[in-house]
């Protein structure tokens, strides 16, 4: 036997595989029959033991259970190593996005602002010299805002620019002062206050101040331009890791995806193909083949579970191969009785009946030739010899009659119940018209059975009536009724009656409840009609509830041709017992009177 609990057993390296145990000698006729699916399976194992040797030896002794958790948390870790990844990526991409678009586009623009702005003032102040017009001096008020709202945005977002930045707006800031305060200023004055142009040597000296304005205006344009060229350049790598982190998740899923395959493969799919192999060589019929696996602890254990199934089978077969052993020599002894029994019927048909029939011959005849001239003993003697004769003679065709029953070699065939009922009545007719016997009965089903047969119960069950009626007419009535899957005929008489208490012993063979000289008879009619109904396939039984006459009761198994019970039946048919009897107790008027014999031994079970 394969112990449960102990791990599978691997042949040292280099060494042939180990073979399988030897199988107890009840499998040796299985096991030779699938002499080349063992060598095949040999094969195959030897290439399993091979593989298994290959595989790790950690992942063997895990159960299937955690190999698979630490498959998931390998997926589970790579998960959450992209998406970090994939996290960072995206958010350094946002920032330097956000830094492009927020910061650095409107920066440069303010920039642009400012040098219009700046522009503007100094338009506006050297067409106001020129013409001492006010409306050549709307530029430069205009510019002068533009200039503060430029600078106030500017300022806003001074911190998230480079240093350089911050220094050349205050450079700028200052110079733009300094122009306004040693030139736009003063010359404006000086145009309100005389109301004239003003041509002077400051005008070159005004714009050398502002074209120094405009240079640092531009530097500042500069800082802002490296600043933005910077941001796009940092936003276009954030954009490449991104998409090389996506890749790299990409192409680490798919070698995941590739290495549980294979890790699947080999520690749960390849030792389940090979349980597998291992299971249908042993249902092939190799039962002596061991199956014993390496691989996870499910499909180890699997493995020891499918062994000892196996020596279950085993075992089981050895125990059936030993019954039909037993149940040959039985089958053999069983043949021999009946053949045995065969001679015996022969013998009793021929041998025994013919000396039998010489004793009953000679000693009626002495009972005709020498009747009076002995004593009254000596004729009573002759008397009895002939009787037992006769009665001898009685047995031994009825003995016979009842080891018939079975034996014939025809199948049951559809047969009807009326039929034979109207054949033993026939056979019956004499005895019937002397005791002014009336039968009632319903339309009779279709039945598989033999004729002569079922037509010997219903004479068997009708001269049982005649014979037990108690002194007047007997009146018997057939019903039948649907027992799915069996017909329930009823057979109920007038008579005298049977006590429960012998409701078993009337089927022995040759029982009587009566003394011989009352009723005749060799008790064997009821033993033969349970012997016929139960090779029907039915069975055959007192009535115990009745308590006027007798009611026997049978069942005949129902064919499939005898479903429809109108058409096999008719509607009357379908009535309960009861209601039949009734039906027909209308069409036979009143019964005679109750026939209820008290005492049991009034009553024989002859046929």
């Amino acid at each position: 036997m394969t112990d449960v609990n102990a791990g599978p057993q691997e042949s040292p390296a280099g060494s042939p595989p180990v073979a399988a145990k030897a199988s107890p000698p009840a499998s040796a006729p299985a096991a030779g029959a699938s002499a080349p699916a063992a060598a095949n399976g040999a094969n195959r194992a030897g290439r399993a033991t091979a593989a298994d040797r290959t595989a790790p030896g950690l992942l063997e002794r895990w159960p299937l259970s955690r190999i698979v958790g630490v498959a998931v948390l390998a997926v589970l870790l790579f998960s959450v190593a992209a998406m970090v990844a994939g996290g960072l990526a995206l958010l350094s991409l946002h920032g330097n996005r956000q830094r492009v678009i927020a910061t650095l586009d409107p920066a440069a623009l303010q920039v642009q602002q400012l040098d219009i702005a700046l522009l503007d003032q100094e338009t506006g102040v050297r067409g106001y010299a020129l013409s001492a017009q006010l409306a050549f001096l709307a530029p430069y008020t205009n510019g002068v805002t533009e200039e503060q709202d430029a600078i106030t945005a500017l300022q806003a977002v001074i911190h998230q620019l480079p240093n350089a930045v911050a220094a050349d707006l205050q450079s700028v800031i200052t110079q733009a002062h300094y122009w306004r305060v040693h030139y736009a200023v003063p010359t404006i004055n000086e145009v309100s206050s005389t109301g004239k142009p003003v041509v002077s040597p400051t005008i070159l000296t005004g714009k050398a101040d502002f074209d120094a304005l405009r240079a640092k205006t531009a530097t500042l344009q500069a800082e802002i331009s490296t600043a933005r060229a910077s941001a796009v350049a940092a936003l276009n790598d954030s954009a490449t890791v991104l998409d090389a982190v996506f890749i790299a998740v990409a192409v680490g899923l798919a070698v995941i995806v590739v290495l549980l395959a294979l890790g699947l493969r080999a520690t749960a799919i390849r030792p389940l193909h090979r349980l597998a192999a291992e299971a249908r060589r042993v249902a092939d019929g190799d039962f002596g083949h061991e199956v014993s696996l390496t691989g996870p602890r499910e499909v180890t254990s699997l493995a020891a579970d499918v062994n000892r199934m196996r020596e279950r089978i085993l075992q089981e077969l050895s125990a059936t191969q030993h019954a039909n052993t037993v149940l040959q020599a039985h089958a053999e002894e069983l043949e021999r009785s009946n053949s045995e029994l065969e001679q015996f019927a022969y013998i009793a048909s021929h041998d025994l009946q013919e000396p039998l029939r010489k004793v009953a011959s000679f000693t009626q005849l002495l009972q005709r030739r020498y009747a009076g001239q002995l004593d009254a003993r000596a004729d009573q003697y002759i008397e009895f010899a002939v009787d037992g004769a006769k009665r001898m003679q009685a047995l031994i065709n009825d003995l016979l009659s009842y080891s018939r029953v079975g034996r014939s070699a025809r199948e049951p065939a559809l047969v009807s119940s009326d039929a034979a009922l109207a054949q033993a009545r026939n056979n019956l007719a004499a005895a019937m018209e002397e005791t002014g016997a009336t039968v009632e009965s319903g339309h009779l089903p279709l039945v598989l059975a033999e004729l002569t047969l079922l037509t010997a119960v219903f004479q068997n069950l009708l001269s049982n009536s005649l014979k037990f009626s108690g002194g007047k007419p007997p009146r018997i009535v057939v019903t039948v009724r649907r027992e799915e899957p069996f017909w329930l005929f009823s057979f109920s008489d007038n008579g005298m009656g049977i006590d429960p208490e012998y409701a078993e012993r009337i089927f022995v063979l040759f029982q009587r409840l009566n003394e011989r000289s009352a009723y005749p008879g060799t008790g064997i009619g009821l033993a033969m009609s349970r012997k016929i109904i139960e090779y029907f396939g039915g069975r055959i039984w007192l009535d115990t509830t009745c308590t006027e006459g007798a009611r026997f009761l049978f069942t005949l198994p129902m064919p499939e041709e005898t479903l429809d019970p109108d058409a096999v039946l008719g509607p009357d048919s379908r009535l309960p017992e009861d209601r039949q009897a009734a039906k027909l107790s209308e069409a036979a008027g009143p019964p005679d009177g109750p026939g209820h014999a008290e005492d049991p031994e009034d009553e024989d079970t002859d046929g």
